[in-house]
Parts: structure tokens; sequence; C-alpha cells
């Protein structure tokens, strides 16, 4: 199978640097809601080995990589920043361009500056213009080294985990404070996708990319013969992922969002970003898990169809470049990550639509955030008490993957074949 996708990986800061900071995760942390009690300040220590981790992948042959900055780290007070930080980006960015690494880089991944979400964070619209005030200052001090960003990560997710489910922080259960969350990161979204592009031109750079990486998967009812599994199918879906697409993507506010401010229909994507995990199963306002199918370590079911079926909606919404912003499995013991991978590229190259790029979650294990360390999805086996790295069976299999441009029937024998699915 021949790839022509730009086969990348990905990461969050939160995720991967350690060191503590002032954030919504450390407290979050500190009152005990990480499963396995692990704490995200030691994290990959990438703070310290970030070199040895671009060198690595280097050594892969990889030359796109997805990473964000940590705002607690950058801002850690209101208006003011920190220059040792911004130094370390730099660093990092300039190190990444020298080994011949494309960024894509995340403004907010679903990580708040205490002093930010104790204003109230993305549930008041009136801090719009405070995150619009960290957007301006990030470009202004990495524009030269990157043309391409994500503004936000997953805002459905961010919403409903930590507005409606209340297992994220703030921990808030509420199905109107959850939209509204929605409603403002929309907002947040459309006007920092016109700042960036407006003050990257005023600073002299024509390639710039703006996209948001939407958390999407296939909803489908448990039963297609009842209607009421059919009605919450339609309902879940629109809740979750259909009234903010059209929200981000074209500035058309439907129910149940609600635009706040001036804000124009238009087309607010250079790329679509998609990050696809699993499918869901409707029978009532809830999720929900298929029997007899296969899933990975936490339970989610694996659906290999389902990327190209959420990417061919977006696409249906806008003509735009598809990058898959995030795309992995939780496999602990790397027993089937190489057939997962596999079957999504395969279903991507087969749908024939223009998919450009694929960012592989996550590049090493990290600190998965409720879950702690204890989820690993990474293609870089980490031992987290000595810091090690080490190349999984599924990370030699996308090493070589990208060194041929897509997978021989050898290939296919060796990493794809010996490997099954749970269930």
């Amino acid at each position: 199978m021949n790839i022509d996708i730009k086969l990348g990986v990905a990461s969050a800061a939160t995720q991967i640097e350690g060191g503590g900071f002032s954030h919504t995760w450390s407290d979050w942390y500190e009152k005990g809601h990480i499963k396995d009690g692990t704490n995200p300040s030691r994290a990959c220590d990438h703070l310290n080995r970030w070199k040895e981790d671009i060198d690595l992948m280097a050594e892969m042959g990889i030359t796109f990589y997805r990473l964000s900055i940590e705002w607690a780290r950058l801002e850690p007070q209101e208006g003011s920043y920190d220059e040792s930080a911004v130094k370390w980006y730099r660093r990092l960015l300039e190190y990444m361009k020298k080994k011949g690494i494309t960024p894509l880089l995340t403004l907010h991944h679903f990580t708040n500056p205490l002093w930010f979400e104790n204003m109230g964070g993305f549930a008041e619209p009136a801090n719009i213009s405070v995150y619009l005030g960290f957007v301006e200052y990030a470009v202004r001090q990495f524009g030269d080294l990157t043309d391409e960003y994500v503004t936000i990560n997953e805002p459905n997710v961010f919403a409903v985990m930590g507005y409606f489910n209340g297992v994220f922080p703030p921990g808030l259960r509420s199905m109107l404070t959850a939209f509204r969350v929605q409603s403002v990161m929309a907002a947040c979204h459309i006007k920092a996708y016109s700042l960036i592009h407006d003050l990257r031109k005023k600073m002299g750079y024509a390639n710039t990319k703006v996209g948001f990486a939407h958390h999407a998967r296939v909803f489908m009812p448990k039963s297609k013969w009842n209607l009421w599994h059919r009605l919450c199918t339609c309902l879940v879906s629109r809740m979750f992922q259909n009234a903010l697409t059209r929200a981000c993507l074209k500035g058309r506010f439907i129910f149940p969002l609600k635009k706040y401010g001036v804000i124009r229909q238009g087309e607010y994507a250079d790329f679509l970003g998609l990050n696809y995990y699993t499918r869901s199963t409707v029978s009532s306002l809830g999720d929900g898990v298929r029997e007899n199918v296969p899933i990975n370590d936490l339970g989610w079911e694996i659906f290999p169809e389902g990327i190209a079926i959420c990417a061919g909606e977006l696409y249906k919404l806008l003509k735009r470049p598809i990058y898959i912003t995030e795309n992995g499995t939780c496999d602990n013991n790397d027993l089937f990550r190489c057939r997962y991978i596999y079957d999504h590229l395969k279903a991507l190259v087969d749908s024939g639509l223009p998919v450009e790029r694929y960012y592989h979650w996550c590049f090493t294990d990290n600190f998965e955030w409720c879950e702690g360390e204890s989820a690993r999805f990474g293609l870089i086996s980490v031992d987290y008490e000595t810091q090690k790295r080490t190349i999984k069976k599924s990370g030699q299999f996308y090493s070589v993957m990208i060194k041929n441009k897509g997978i021989t029937s050898e290939m296919f024998n060796e990493y794809v074949t010996p490997q099954k699915y749970r269930d």
C-alpha cells in the first residue's frame, strides 16, 4: 500500500513536559482526581529531555510534529510573561527546524492557568479577549519559527468532560454551561483565526495556516429499527460535534450553541483538523460501546472505517486539505497498535479524500489526563522512574513506513499479521 500522506506525531505540553506550574491539571491532581495518583509535574520530563526526544524523532524519519505550548508557563500571572519560558520554546522550535521537523503549534490543549480559571475560564464570554491576548503574544514570539497553528484542541471534549460529565477540571455537571463553553471556544477559534492571519500579514509572513483540532466520532444507533435510538443518535451527534463543526468552520451558530459578539458567517479554517479515535453506540442521551466489537485497553471501540466517515463529513462542509491531527490507541503492551495504524491509514487511502497529513497520537507514552501514567498511547515506551525511552515495535513499523512511503507485503507480514485486536 502506497501512502502519499505525510506521517507525523503529536503531543501536548501538559502531558509531556513536567515541571510544577499553576494550572488546572496540577490543581486537579492536588484534589485527588488522577486515577493512578500520578502527577503531571513529572510526565515525560520533556522540559529537560527535549533534545533527546527531537533527536529520536529525527532518527525515526519523522518530519512533522504537532506540539502545544503551556499557557500557564508562558503567562504565570495575567499580563506577566516569563521570558525564560519563551526562550525554552524558541530553542525547541529552532532545534526542530535544524532537524528538518515542521511544527504545527497548538495554542490551547485542555489546560488553563489557574488565574484564568479563577476568572471563569471559557465559561465566561468576557474572557474571549483574554485568550486572544495570549494568542497574539504567542504569535509575536514564535511567528518566525512556525507558519501553522491549531487555535484550540477538542473544544467539545473540553466542554463535555469538564462541564457536563465533571471528570475534567473544573468538575461541573451542567449541560447549559457545557454548551456555553463550546460557544465561547468557537468564538475564540474564529476570532483567533482572523487575528493570526491579520497579525502575521502585518509581520510580513505570507504563508499562514490556521485551523482547530476537532474531536469527531461516528455515532450509530444501537438498533437502527428503534426510533428512540435513532432520535438520540441525532441529538447526541448534534450536541457533541455537529453544531460545533458548523460554528468553528463556517461561523454558523445553530442550537444548542449561541453566538457571542460580532461573528460573520464565512470560512474559518485553512485545513480540516480531525482527531479520531472511536465510534459511539447510542441507545439514550449518552455514550455506549457495541457488544462483540474490538476494543482498546480503555474499552473504546476500534472502528477504523470511522476515520474516513468523519473526515468525509468535514470535507462536505468545507473543501480544505485534511490533517488527521490525532489518531492512536491505548495499547499498554503494544499488542495491536501496528494493526490499528495500518487499518486507519488504509481507510484514509481508500477514501480518496485529500488527506495531507496524519499525526499519530502520540510520540511517547505520556500523562494521559485522568488516567495518569497508566494509559499508554505512544510509539515510544517511557519508563517513568528512569525516563528511559525505548522504541516499541509499533514505532519501528511507523519509522519503516515513513522510509518506504508505504507498506510492503513483507512489512505487513512482519508487523501487522501477527497482531490481533482484543474484544
